[in-house]
């Protein structure tokens, strides 16, 4: 018997998770917005992925609606819906599902599990990581633009869906502790604003030292004030965490050489921070650079690095400057840094 399983929050990573699952057999219910529910009715899934793969779902074949009610007899749940709708989405969910349904977090930030665990008593909440980036490309077709796989919580209850997403081919990597690999992938997002504040794609901002020493400031804050606190993210990538603030301070011939698996990146590919503010979305940073800025609070500590990138999206939010020069952003971030 095929399990049913829905997506809630159907943005970029949720079409392609969904859109992967559904190509792979696996009845799949996504549930987003009204626009894009427009676009698919047309023209279907197309999903593609760094190593070739190109997938289709035809759009009789698809089901995308706009209701929480379609949730409703989903034994698997994926929530990927914008940090600031958390709240409103396990209100919705636990007025529709039923008791034991399995609920995974596929978030960026640290808090989203425990939200949704708050609203859904009944239901095993689990939290979960998504480590590669998935660009729009437009028109129903979402690309993987990145390395990287589905990272989620240990748990008896997700052992009988293991197949289906291995078909789907995105096998899951189970933790017993996802905290540090939460932190961890933290890390790697506080590159978000410096990406979407450079206005380039992923792999032309990393090419350019200036920007690679602005996510080095930000990453190098953010390990300080981690190792007060006791935290020891997990190590997602070849080098451990504390190396990769070194290595994307290293000239640029030298991180070319070393840098290899950094740079397979789709050349289209951008932070979801840049989409959100072409979109006139408020973003995610105070789910992202924002957990830098509590943590130092929470310890009497100072993050002046991550709160200035904070400041500047919001002002860029607000119709403010965009197009920042690496020289620029750096001068800004380095006089942040020295109060």
């Amino acid at each position: 018997m095929k399990q049913h399983i829905c997506i809630f929050g159907a943005g970029s990573i949720g079409c392609y998770v969904g859109g992967r699952m559904a190509a792979g057999g696996c009845p799949v219910t996504l549930i987003g917005r009204e626009r894009l529910r427009l676009e698919l009715r047309h023209s279907g899934l197309r999903l593609t992925d760094l190593l070739g793969a190109d997938l289709r779902v035809k759009p009789d074949a698809l089901c995308f609606v706009t209701d929480a009610e379609a949730a409703a007899d989903a034994e698997l749940v994926m929530v990927t819906v914008k940090s600031a709708d958390t709240a409103a989405v396990g209100r919705a969910l636990a007025k529709v599902l039923k008791s034991g349904t399995i609920v995974v977090s596929f978030q960026n930030g640290m808090g989203n599990a425990g939200l949704l665990r708050d609203a859904l008593q009944q239901q095993t909440v689990l939290s979960g990581m998504v480590q590669f980036n998935v660009v729009n490309r437009g028109g129903g077709h979402f690309h993987q633009g990145s390395e990287g796989a589905l990272e989620v919580e240990q748990h008896p209850a997700i052992e009988r869906f293991i197949a289906a997403f291995a078909r789907a081919g995105l096998p899951l990597n189970q933790h017993a502790d996802m905290l540090p690999v939460q932190w961890a992938k933290l890390l790697l997002n506080l590159n978000n604003p410096i990406n979407a504040l450079s206005n380039l794609s992923l792999k032309a901002e990393l090419s350019q030292r200036a920007f690679r020493k602005c996510i080095a400031l930000a990453q190098t804050e953010g390990l300080r004030l981690m190792g007060s606190a006791g935290i020891r993210p997990a190590r997602l990538s070849p080098l451990p965490p504390n190396w990769i603030p070194v290595l994307l301070k290293a000239p640029t011939w030298l991180f070319r050489l070393l840098a290899n698996k950094m740079l397979a990146i789709d050349p289209l590919a951008r932070s979801s921070m840049w989409e959100d503010l072409e979109a006139g979305r408020i973003t995610e940073v105070d789910w992202l650079n924002g957990e830098i800025v509590r943590l130092a609070e929470k310890n009497d500590h100072h993050a002046p690095v991550n709160a200035r990138l904070i400041a500047l999206i919001r002002e860029a939010e607000a119709g403010g400057k965009r197009h920042w020069s690496g020289e620029d952003l750096l001068k800004e971030l380095k006089q942040a840094a020295q109060g």
